[in-house]
């Protein structure tokens, strides 16, 4: 097995920000994970796993520690009645599984249409876009127990899905190696994302065929900078930096009392609402296009921070407990980061 030393770590990533790797080896087949580890998890040295590098931002510092380069590919197909059984190999490209379900006819992804990355991640994140989310369709993830050595497959009852969270984000413990979904079998799909609604010209609720809603998708997320694009600087970022805070009834009256108006929000059960973060970034005084050095938001959506050209992880950082901080300051929301963030120590960690 090959193991490159001190590799950079901004070029493989959306961002392009970074230091290197102390170690990094690529991971193309399954039963050489275990292998993969043997040096690094008996010394108790950090490993992170790596896809697209579309959710991550890396210190300046780098990773002092071994990065697995997910590469295991493969998508096997089968049938359940009128449904399809789809296992993914997690170093295979999510949008191009998205892609081929809408040709084929599964339904139930193709609102998160244009999201970067590998399917691995998917799980680990519950990735989501316009009402639709991943748990909606995994009935299995294979992991590896790097506790146990040894591979289990994780039924969604014991997954931990939430808003942007799994069992899986909030330990090291597990490495994802196969998602397994089921699509039911249709044309067309259930639209539930007014502003997705709007686009299409149909009802929130009402049905749209599959090709049409993925178009349309795409086109939102590109008019916003989230489709990756080397032709448009304001793609250069990690996606929404800030997950949308759930609050309770008296924190959502405490902002529309600072906001001089009532948040924009959507029910999230049990009496708390899901706050609309982009909503929050501009009420609080960073407009789309606000800059500090070379980072700052997007000129198209307030959730995304964009590298300017040949800003630093400090400076995103910066950025980013700039924006926090404001919120938190002026309206009495703390958000909290959706990329990863890791490696560095001391202030250019802390967010």
């Amino acid at each position: 097995m090959l193991y490159r030393i001190g590799v950079p770590l901004a070029p493989l990533t959306t961002l392009r920000v970074g230091g290197p790797a102390s170690r990094m080896v690529t991971l193309d087949r399954e039963d050489l994970l275990e292998e993969a580890l043997a040096g690094a998890d008996p010394a108790g040295e950090p490993v992170l796993v790596l896809g697209s590098g579309s959710n991550i931002v890396v210190a300046d510092a780098g990773f002092a520690g071994l990065v697995l380069r997910m590469g295991i590919c493969g998508i096997e197909v089968s049938r359940d009645g009128d449904r399809a059984v789809v296992d993914v190999a997690a170093g295979e490209d999510w949008d191009a599984l998205v892609a081929r379900a809408v040709a084929e006819g599964w339904s139930g992804v193709a609102s998160m249409s244009g999201i970067p990355g590998l399917v691995g991640a998917t799980p680990i994140q519950n990735v989501g876009a316009y009402g639709q989310e991943v748990s909606d369709t995994i009935t299995s993830v294979r992991v590896f127990d790097r506790e146990r050595r040894e591979f289990r497959d994780v039924a969604p009852a014991d997954c931990g899905f939430g808003y942007r969270a799994s069992v899986f984000k909030r330990s090291p413990r597990w490495i994802v190696t196969r998602v397994r979904f089921v699509f039911e079998r249709s044309p067309t799909e259930r639209v539930r994302y007014a502003e997705l609604a709007r686009a299409l010209g149909v009802k929130e609720g009402e049905q749209a065929p599959a090709a049409r809603l993925r178009e349309t998708v795409i086109e939102l997320r590109r008019g916003k900078g989230m489709i990756l694009d080397p032709g448009d600087p304001e793609s250069v970022s990690a996606g929404s930096f800030f997950v949308n805070p759930i609050v309770d009834a008296a924190t959502v009256a405490r902002v529309g009392a600072a906001a001089g108006q009532r948040p924009p929000g959507f029910d999230a059960g049990q009496g708390r609402t899901k706050l609309a973060a982009a909503w929050l970034v501009e009420r609080a005084g960073f407009a789309k296009g606000w800059t500090l050095g070379r980072a700052g938001v997007s000129r198209k959506h307030a959730l995304a921070i964009v590298n300017r050209g040949g800003a630093t992880a400090s400076e995103i950082l910066a950025a980013a407990r700039a924006i926090r901080d404001g919120v938190r300051d002026r309206l009495g929301v703390t958000l909290e980061p959706e990329p990863v963030i890791v490696g560095g120590s001391g202030e250019e960690g802390d967010l």
